[in-house]
């Protein structure tokens, strides 16, 4: 490999979310171990935003900042590249982040008590997005099939889109916490309904460019044009290449209208397009130099997701792994342990192991826990001993 994927870094200092809320959690954790929660990376940064951050930091003057014609440049020819979705310089506004992008559209697109339909277990800002904004959360929980293979149930969709205070669906694709990569036919199903009974679609595409070998992502806008007058797709270069610190993220919104909409509401907090200086040369850098990179980081979290499936199956058959579509975090069903989602925290801090725990994501992921495998192999395999111990003590 060209890439270094295999140096364990040591962020027990330096102020890192993840591993400060570890310590939180149990204050004489040793300095050795890794948490496997928060869904940033253990990786190295690409070497290449490195190097454009410091070209650029060599004349910059940190100001005011707006994204440039090279920064549009830049993210129309990603989503054509990767995508194969020709987008236009005049549907992207910056944002700060998804989940910022996500409370503002919540605002925008619907009115209070207004119904937002959400895909359970599922991302928990999700659920804050909603109910902090003033509206309700309507579930529609995905089907779980055999072996952990999740759908989507189209009859209750269609029956709670038809009921008029429904008026959003926010969308995770790839699916986070399950894995699941939507099909086209999928989408169009989703697609059908909405347009159908009037219910705007946000896309939270984040996980879009970590799509595992036999599988394609589909932009959700990008199924037609009537369909993308519907949508808002959220993107960001922070979970593709561990940006998240500099606050870089935009939506596409191709319907003129709703892009005011968008604008108007954002504004309400003094939001007015400026961007983080350093964030958006690195999403910049990110979009134009690190295909290669990106490439090889697909190919280390797919490789630790089997060499994870099949270590459970030989040392605790007990716990299951879902099948990883997209994104590089493991879905794992300990159901079968008998525990309560409290014992279960309990234990799975006693023994060092700090996932983000199944309950977070809903009702729907009690028994459950979500792995990051965006680490050195070294790393997820002294997690995965700890766990092989634990389950069989």
């Amino acid at each position: 490999m060209k890439y270094d994927f295999e140096t364990v870094l040591d962020r027990y200092d330096n102020g890192s979310v993840k591993w400060n809320l570890m310590k939180k959690m149990k204050p004489q954790v040793g300095r050795g171990i890794v948490p496997f929660s928060i869904a940033d990376m253990e990786f190295k940064n690409p070497p290449e935003i490195i190097e454009a951050l410091k070209e650029y930091l060599d004349t910059a003057v940190l100001g005011y900042q707006t994204a440039e014609p090279s920064w549009y440049e830049a993210v129309t020819n990603w989503t054509k590249r990767r995508y194969g979705w020709e987008t236009k310089p005049e549907w992207f506004y910056t944002t700060p982040g998804v989940v910022n992008a996500l409370y503002h559209g919540v605002l925008a697109f619907t009115e209070p008590e207004d119904g937002v339909i959400i895909m359970p277990p599922v991302y928990h800002p999700f659920y804050k997005a909603v109910e902090s904004n003033g509206r309700r959360v309507v579930k529609c929980p995905l089907k779980e099939g055999q072996n952990l293979s999740y759908s989507i149930d189209f009859d209750r969709l269609d029956a709670l889109a038809a009921e008029e205070k429904n008026r959003l669906l926010l969308l995770c694709n790839p699916h986070n916490p399950v894995g699941r990569v939507w099909t086209r036919e999928e989408l169009l199903k989703i697609s059908e309904i909405c347009l159908r009974h009037h219910v705007f679609v946000i896309s939270d595409e984040i996980h879009c460019d970590l799509i595992m070998p036999g599988h394609t992502f589909t932009s959700f806008a990008s199924l037609s044009e009537e369909n993308a007058a519907n949508t808002m797709a959220c993107i960001a270069p922070s979970k593709t290449f561990n940006l998240a610190g500099l606050e870089a993220s935009c939506v596409i919104l191709p319907d003129r209208e709703r892009r005011h909409r968008l604008k108007a509401e954002m504004g309400r907090v003094s939001y007015e397009g400026r961007v983080n200086a350093l964030g958006y040369k690195a999403m910049e850098a990110a979009y134009t130099r690190c295909d290669a990179w990106l490439a090889e980081a697909v190919q280390v979290i797919y490789n630790n997701h089997l060499l994870l499936s099949d270590f459970l199956k030989e040392h605790c058959p007990e716990v299951k792994a879902a099948p990883l579509e997209g994104t590089y975090l493991q879905w794992l069903d300990l159901r079968s342990l008998g525990w309560t989602s409290k014992e279960q925290e309990k234990i799975m801090v006693e023994a060092d192991l700090f996932f983000d725990e199944g309950s977070m994501f809903g009702p729907e992921g009690n028994g459950f826990e979500r792995m990051n495998l965006a680490c050195p192999q070294t790393v997820m395999m002294d997690g995965l001993y700890r766990l092989s111990q634990t389950v069989n003590r």
